[in-house]
C-alpha cells in the first residue's frame, strides 16, 4: 500500500520560512511526478507546485519566486522550501505523487502564516 507522508507544518510570522518533506513508502517504482497543493478554508484544492521525473517544475503564480520544490526521485521524496510566507499561504498542505493513471496524496500538514 501506497502512502505519503508530509512533515514541516507549523506556525510562522509573516515574512518567514518552513520546508515541508513528503516522504512515499510502499513503493519500489519512481513517481512520474510529485508535489504540492494547498487548501485553506472554505476554498478548493489548489496546485502549488509539481515536478516531473524529467526535472520540469510548475509553480503556482502566486507562490513564483518565493517557494522552491525538489526532489530526490530515486527516494520518492519531495520537498518545499518556502521562503517570504504571507498570511495568504495560511492552508492545509497536501502532498501529490503520479505513477501512470494513478494518484496518491499525503494526509496534510497545516501551514499558518500569523504574527
Amino acid at each position: 500500500q501506497v502512502q505519503l507522508v508530509e512533515s514541516g507544518g507549523g506556525l510562522v510570522q509573516p515574512g518567514g520560512s518552513l520546508r515541508l518533506s513528503c516522504a512515499a513508502s510502499g513503493i519500489i517504482l519512481r513517481f512520474s511526478a510529485m508535489g504540492w497543493y494547498r487548501q485553506a478554508p472554505g476554498k478548493e484544492r489548489e496546485l502549488v507546485a509539481m515536478s516531473t521525473l524529467g526535472g520540469t517544475a510548475n509553480y503556482a503564480d502566486s507562490v513564483k519566486g518565493r517557494f522552491t520544490i525538489s526532489t530526490d526521485n530515486a527516494k520518492n521524496t519531495v520537498n518545499l522550501q518556502m521562503n517570504s510566507l504571507k498570511p495568504e499561504d495560511t492552508a492545509v498542505y497536501y502532498c501529490k505523487a503520479i505513477l501512470s493513471t494513478y494518484e496518491f496524496w499525503g494526509q496534510g500538514t497545516q501551514v499558518t502564516v500569523s504574527s
